[in-house]
């Protein structure tokens, strides 16, 4: 039994629409830990992987891992017939031939009820290997997507260059040329410093007390969050979990969240009421402005471009799908762009209830 509860249907509709020209037919594999999509374009020259946490749901149940193998096409007219702010249900029973998605209203006031008819699909998830990337940049997604649009005017191929001067995307066409220079600023390197960071700010300022008896809750949860986090930097393989922690140059964590600091407060409130309030006070009020940047994924668009870079890499890609890769700018405004020569191209956008991650194999012989 599967029943996954999401709060805006605008999401699904989103990583859809990113998707669904790449991709005709996929398995949404459902377990414990929630939905995962991994499948490749029939050209075999793209790979697209989804991501979407079980804590990303309002609620969220699945009994056993099931595979749900949908058309996209037809997935997207469904979604088209919910409001962006309806609530989403997905239901599904165990070896079920339909997918039922409810549509309710935010004031109650409507539920809609469709069912599709799910696919048999015979595909294999790929292992992807772990990858250490000789170079990765870290941008605002839609300035990713205005620089592929701009030169999939031109032609057909862009050559990305990362060097000390900055990460160059240039094409040649028959009857123009065009390139754009990115070069990094000290604002960006500021900005995107604390990408994924914030959660070690409350951490200095919890007291000893919370410290000692919340700690142990406290690691086992920031253990199961770098678990799932820790990919990033590298292949989305199967291999990976419990690996890749700390192996980049920037490290990647969610913010934990401050349970159980209003139980701590009660309690040293009744133990020693003057002196312990003053000293709560101040820790209570900073836990606030700390909760406001959990997105830890989301950087400002105007946050301008992180560079890092272990040695020169320069490779040349399809326009096509870095345009359909682009499309993705919707459910994120930072993308990070990861290179190694002679290896394929990944394109990640992380968001609050997951990530979507594209791999692209670059052209052999081309200038």
């Amino acid at each position: 039994m599967l029943e996954a509860r999401l709060q805006e249907a605008a999401l699904l509709k989103r990583l859809l629409d990113s998707i669904k020209e790449l991709v005709t037919d996929a398995n949404f594999e459902c377990n414990e830990e929630g939905l995962n999509l991994q499948a490749m374009d029939n050209s075999h020259v793209a790979l697209v992987a989804v991501k979407l946490a079980a804590t990303g749901f309002k609620k969220y149940r699945c009994d056993r891992p099931m595979p749900l193998g949908v058309n996209l096409n037809s997935l997207t007219k469904v979604l088209k017939c919910a409001k962006d702010d309806d609530i989403c249900i997905l239901k599904a029973t165990d070896d079920a031939d339909v997918l039922n998605l409810t549509y309710e209203a935010r004031n109650s006031d409507r539920i809609a009820e469709y069912d599709m008819k799910l696919m048999d699909i015979d595909s294999d998830t790929l292992g992807i290997p772990d990858t250490e990337y000789d170079a990765r940049v870290t941008m605002p997604s839609s300035e990713f997507s205005r620089i592929v649009r701009d030169l999939s005017q031109l032609g057909e191929s862009v050559r990305i260059e990362v060097s000390k001067e900055g990460v160059r995307f240039a094409s040649d066409g028959e009857a123009a040329n065009g390139s754009v220079l990115l070069k990094q600023t000290d604002a960006a390197r500021e900005k995107y410093a604390d990408y994924g960071k914030e959660d070690e700010e409350p951490k200095e300022e919890e007291d000893a007390d919370d410290a000692e008896e919340g700690s142990s809750k406290k690691k086992a949860k920031k253990a199961k969050v770098k678990k799932e986090d820790g990919g990033d930097v590298e292949m989305d393989g199967e291999d990976e979990e419990g690996e890749g922690d700390g192996e980049g140059d920037v490290e990647f964590k969610a913010k934990s969240d401050d349970e159980g600091e209003d139980e701590q407060d009660e309690e040293e409130e009744d133990e020693e009421k003057s002196s312990k309030k003053r000293k709560k006070a101040p820790s209570t009020k900073n836990a606030k402005p700390a909760k406001k940047p959990k997105k830890s994924d989301e950087v400002p668009s105007d946050g301008g471009v992180l560079i890092e870079m272990n040695q020169h890499v320069s490779l040349t890609f399809s326009l096509k799908y870095l345009v359909n890769f682009s499309k993705s700018s919707t459910l994120s405004n930072t993308v990070q762009l990861m290179m190694s020569n002679e290896v394929p191209l990944l394109v990640s956008y992380r968001f609050g209830q997951g990530e979507i991650k594209y791999y692209l194999a670059p052209k052999i012989g081309d200038e």
